[in-house]
């Protein structure tokens, strides 16, 4: 039995003039594949299909800029508040799951004032399912990105990440826990947890327990995992909690919260008419 796996897979996939990284390949998957299972939800509940769009507008800008402005604040201020214009190098690298989680948040808020004027529970009952499973795949991009791995393990999984300078500078020769798979794994499972949680046992119908379900099935594990995965930044070392783990602490909370509150609660009633609303109007004016 090997004793680890020597990883070597190249970050780009294609290069033809413009270059397509694995990490942003399941990114993109990951979106679209989103799209879908939302669309699929909102087919089922008779919801206007137009909010496809709009919900998809919100997601994305609030993903990418709150992943970004997540990754600034909490990890580097020091350095972005002396080069604020290099805070728009988003190709450069930085973006924290953290913040990005925020930034949703946010768009939902918005779509839910400006669009749906539901409480904005619905939308996070339906979102976060894909969401789970896009967490997975980017986690996937960052193991063909040889980065965020962790400490050295002498576990018969053990990876090394001949491509990574910081593996190099700091575990030449010596095999790392694989973080990225052990993410991915759990969000997976989330993933596949929720999907029967709303197709299955109608959780949709008490709002807020899948999006509580949800925020503890990704961020405990996130705090877990962070034990054996190396800092980001310097200023972690001393930490006895790094900031990743710190930051989990509240959307787990919530989490709890959320599911004592979705379970105090009667199930909602639900009309599930098996077309967007919009069809159906459509067909009303035809007749």
């Amino acid at each position: 039995m090997l004793n680890y796996i020597v990883w070597n897979v190249n970050p780009v996939l294609l290069d033809w003039g413009i270059q397509v990284r694995w990490y942003g390949l399941m990114f993109a998957i990951g979106f679209m594949i989103g799209y879908e299972i939302v669309s699929r939800m909102f087919k089922h509940e008779g919801a206007p299909e137009r909010w496809l769009g709009i919900l998809l507008m919100w997601t994305v800008a609030g993903t990418i800029i709150g992943a970004r402005f997540g990754h600034v604040y909490f990890y580097e201020w020091s350095y972005y508040s002396q080069h604020p214009l290099d805070i728009l190098k988003v190709w450069e690298g930085g973006l924290a799951s953290h913040g990005g989680a925020i930034g949703v948040i946010i768009g939902v808020l918005m779509f839910s004032l400006f669009t749906t004027k539901r409480n904005p529970l619905w939308t996070f009952d339906r979102l976060v399912v894909p969401i789970a499973l896009v967490g997975g795949l980017i986690r996937i991009g960052n193991l063909m990105n040889s980065e965020i791995f962790g400490h050295a393990t002498d576990l018969p999984w053990g990876f090394m990440f001949v491509r990574s300078r910081q593996w190099i500078e700091m575990y030449a020769g010596q095999p790392v826990h694989p973080t990225q798979i052990y993410e991915a794994l759990c969000y997976f499972a989330l993933f596949a947890l929720l999907m029967w949680m709303y197709w299955r046992k109608n959780a949709e119908k008490r709002p807020g327990l899948i999006f509580g379900v949800f925020l503890i099935g990704i961020f405990l594990p996130r705090l877990l995992i962070e034990f054996v995965k190396n800092n980001q930044v310097a200023f972690e070392a001393d930490m006895m909690l790094n900031m990743g783990q710190q930051l989990s602490i509240p959307f787990i909370i919530a989490g709890v919260l959320l599911i004592s509150y979705a379970l105090s609660k009667p199930p909602v009633n639900l009309s599930f008419p098996n077309r967007f609303a919009d069809e159906l109007d459509d067909n009303k004016r035809k007749q």
